[in-house]
């Protein structure tokens, strides 16, 4: 099923209007995700809200937003007050300019959605604006309302739709001057750089997140398995640190050594198969209590998920 929409509302450009959808374009519900249990019962934890005072539960109606100004001042404002500010959406994204995408740094990007035509009509306006930012290949910049809050949002086309980045405030980025002003400035000689430039070069490549596999996520998945399986886990041991001091030269030409003898081998067995590790997805379903656990050896052992399976990956090489 489709994710539901975040926002509808319209999208312009001048005189050009159409209504649009926009949608999630990042999910983190294929990860793996804990509960919190009592460990003597093995029940969920729950969680009340108290006075931290008198240790006394507090009504939903009763608790109220405060700003901390002291140890133990606080301006409390009230549901009604931020209603007062808040920002009425005017359910339109409109472009303000258009920018190169060279111009927006990283670190003002926040997260991605796709942005497409809402209903049957209108997708002539969204394909003329869509072509419009496409031939002039820049980003074009608007502001959208979401959650009372106003957010800055750069468009850019994306095969048939648009897809939209929500931006960061100035001042929601930190200086890097505060983090780099003690960093040495250290001078590299030729011969370093070189041997670095070939490491770079045989271990060069395209960007395919299809070949990268989340190794901790499968940790889990395995971890999961082989509990819900009655199979026993040991700790690994801690790894061994020679505590060395390298140089940085012998290192460089060992790097650079093992990338060549990996190379061979990488092209004489083409892509390696990948992987088939269970998803989430193929989870066995959990055990509730020691008196589920004897009722299920009665029955036969539980069918897959009807879901589909998340696709499995393999690790690429750390570089």
């Amino acid at each position: 099923m489709a994710p539901r929409a975040n926002w509808k509302g319209f999208l312009r450009l001048s005189l050009v209007t159409c209504p649009v959808a926009l949608y999630p374009a990042t999910s983190d519900t294929e990860k793996v995700s804990f509960n919190q249990i009592n460990r003597k019962t093995g029940h969920r934890i729950k969680y009340a809200k108290v006075d931290a005072d008198t240790g006394e539960e507090v009504a939903n109606e009763d608790i109220m937003k405060g700003y901390k100004v002291d140890t133990d001042t606080y301006i409390e404002v009230s549901k009604e007050e931020l209603d007062e500010i808040a920002l009425d959406s005017t359910r339109t994204i409109e472009i303000d300019e258009f920018v190169p995408k060279s111009d927006i740094d990283n670190r003002y990007l926040i997260r991605p959605y796709y942005l497409v035509p809402d209903g049957k009509v209108g997708h002539d306006a969204f394909a003329v604006i869509r072509e419009t930012i496409r031939s002039m290949n820049k980003v074009a910049i608007g502001r959208v309302v979401l959650t009372n809050r106003e957010h800055i949002i750069a468009l850019e086309p994306l095969d048939k739709g648009l897809m939209g980045t929500l931006l960061r405030y100035p001042y929601e980025v930190r200086s890097e001057r505060e983090y780099f002003d003690d960093i040495q400035d250290v001078k590299i000689t030729k011969d370093m750089l070189d041997l670095a430039k070939h490491i770079v070069e045989q271990k060069s490549g395209s960007f395919e997140p299809e070949e990268f596999e989340d190794r901790y996520e499968s940790a889990l998945i395995d971890l999961i398995n082989k509990k819900r399986s009655g199979v026993l886990t040991t700790a690994k041991a801690a790894p061994k640190s020679s505590g060395n001091v390298i140089n940085l030269m012998d290192a460089l030409k060992r790097s650079l050594a093992s990338e060549k003898e990996a190379a061979p081998v990488a092209k004489a067995g083409g892509k390696k198969p990948r992987k088939a590790a269970s998803g989430q997805r193929e989870m066995l379903l959990p055990i509730s209590g020691k008196r589920a656990a004897k009722e299920e050896a009665k029955v036969p052992a539980p069918k897959k998920a009807e879901k589909p399976v998340r696709a499995a990956t393999r690790s690429k090489k750390a570089g």
